[in-house]
């Protein structure tokens, strides 16, 4: 399957300085993250598309108010965003920290994985943005402080493998340092769940990602994890899932990382196939290469080489530490190349970070570095950001921006747009796993093979359940194929840009 990809190299056609694109505020209804301790993290928010008409609605937590839906409303593709608020009383929950859309029953309709500062729910979608309690499903949560979550199919399995990522024991007498939880696993039991499975040590993890890191169709459990309360002892994590899940160390290549950390973001940067990774933290943000070579899960820090640090505030004057929390790849001027958002702010008024923080939009240049544009492109706010969306919500082939903010309201942006063509594609996968998680979709694009892998989790408390975004830049027609879960290779199909196309097994 491997050998058939081509090496690309980091500069294609477009031109060297990447365009920033415009982004402008669009209404939304008032929403606020709200909260004590408990949500001085979390605040995330779900994009799905929830009543079938391809434009992705916002599900965003409160803390300590009610979540809501927000349905999207915009009058036509390409029109101007526009959301109303349409939250389901089933969906009207508070503690509510984030939230994943998945199809769980295979039904091809979205359900939620909703994560609380108390039992964490799972909703199953009815149609027309109508959500129920699934029934059955021996699913229990227990009372935990949830703060990550990550899906995936294992072979031969009728419902998805689960992973919640908990934050601080609370009933720990000798806490809150020290005193992690564990990250409960649920692997199906035929049409069920049983009792979660442990998996310690848990080192208050506050991202989580199924990942198939080295392409062989096994997705193994990479956890983000917090030393603000770990403190020492603790590092970043990566599950080998074996019929018993154990810890990859240092002799399977893993190097010990010890982080703040907040978020999770995938992609192939380098062109060679295997998705590299950003994490956010507290001061600088860590892009790491996946180096195949090593045979192992290998990742090196390539933060400085590639002007991804993000350390510090670039407007507001306030020139202490930053806090970065969702962190996106996409590529927001189509020139072809990904770029990377990161959501900003201090966790609440902690003395050695900024307080004044903005988000921020790291553009990629055609010699692979990136440059700061959140302020040309007019997305800076100085908000306590937390989740957020990059996602194309109205379904013009730019990527607009969601961001959940504590105690400020939410916030929307509508992408302008930029001469660069695109493509997004839909995957219709084979039931139960009708989202195609796992698969690999790869866009040939003039003499460049651009790769993407279908997941679901990572980014703080909130992902994204929509077609995959490709920037093409000044390319007219490309080739797409799709590397399916069990390992089955489509064939390579000729595509016009501008378009989204659909694609079953």
């Amino acid at each position: 399957m491997r050998a058939s990809l081509v090496l690309i190299c980091l500069a294609g056609p477009a031109m060297a300085d990447p365009v920033v694109p415009a982004f402008a505020p669009r209404p939304l209804p008032d929403h606020v993250y709200a909260g004590g301790w408990e949500h001085f993290v979390g605040g995330g928010v779900a994009a799905f598309d929830c009543d079938g008409d391809a434009l992705p609605e916002l599900y965003a937590a409160g803390g300590s108010t009610p979540a809501a839906l927000m349905r999207n409303v915009t009058e036509a593709p390409g029109a101007t965003l526009a959301y109303a608020e349409d939250t389901p009383d089933t969906l009207a929950l508070t503690s509510v920290t984030g939230a994943y859309p998945l199809d769980i029953d295979g039904d091809g309709l979205l359900d939620l994985a909703i994560l609380r500062a108390g039992p964490d729910v799972l909703m199953r979608g009815t149609g027309d943005c109508g959500f129920a309690p699934f029934e059955g499903s021996g699913f229990d949560s227990g009372n935990h402080w949830t703060t990550a979550f990550t899906a995936t199919w294992e072979a031969g399995q009728s419902l998805p493998t689960l992973a919640f990522g908990t934050y601080v024991d609370r009933t720990d007498p000798n806490g809150p340092f020290q005193a992690c939880d564990a990250t409960l696993l649920y692997r199906p039991e035929g049409d069920r769940y049983g009792p979660p499975q442990e998996l310690r040590p848990g080192y208050c993890a506050l991202s989580a990602l199924f990942t198939d890191w080295q392409r062989t169709g096994r997705a193994d459990l990479r956890m983000s994890n917090d030393r603000h309360y770990y403190v020492r002892g603790g590092e970043e994590q990566m599950w080998a899932m074996e019929a018993t899940p154990r810890l990859y160390t240092q002799a399977d290549g893993w190097e010990s990382y010890h982080l703040w950390g907040m978020g999770i973001a995938s992609r192939d940067i380098n062109g060679d196939g295997y998705s590299d990774v950003y994490l956010t933290s507290m001061g600088d943000q860590k892009f790491q290469l996946f180096d195949p070579a090593e045979g192992g899960p290998a990742y090196r820090d390539a933060s400085y080489d590639f002007g991804t640090t993000a350390h510090r505030p670039f407007t507001g004057g306030d020139g202490r530490p930053s806090t970065g929390w969702h962190a996106a790849f996409g590529d927001v001027n189509n020139d072809g190349r990904d770029d990377i958002f990161v959501a900003k702010g201090n966790v609440e008024q902690m003395p050695d970070a900024a307080m004044l923080d903005p988000n921020n939009l790291l553009l990629q240049d055609a010699d692979g570095r990136f440059s700061e544009a959140a302020g040309a492109a007019g997305i800076a706010t100085l908000e306590r950001s937390r989740g957020a969306a990059l996602a194309d919500l109205n379904g013009d082939g730019f990527l607009d921006l969601a961001v959940v903010n504590r105690r400020a309201p939410m916030e929307l942006y509508q992408n302008a747009g930029t001469d660069g063509h695109w493509l997004a594609v839909k995957l219709i996968g084979a039931a139960p796993n009708t989202q195609a998680v796992g698969a690999f979709v790869e866009v040939a694009a003039g003499d460049r093979i651009l790769v993407q892998e279908v997941t679901v989790g990572g980014g703080h408390a909130g992902g994204s359940a929509v077609p995959l975004h490709f920037g093409l830049g000044p390319v007219e027609t490309a080739k797409v194929r799709v590397i399916w879960p069990d390992g089955t290779e489509g064939a390579w199909q000729d595509v016009a840009t501008n378009r989204t196309v659909e694609i079953a097994p």
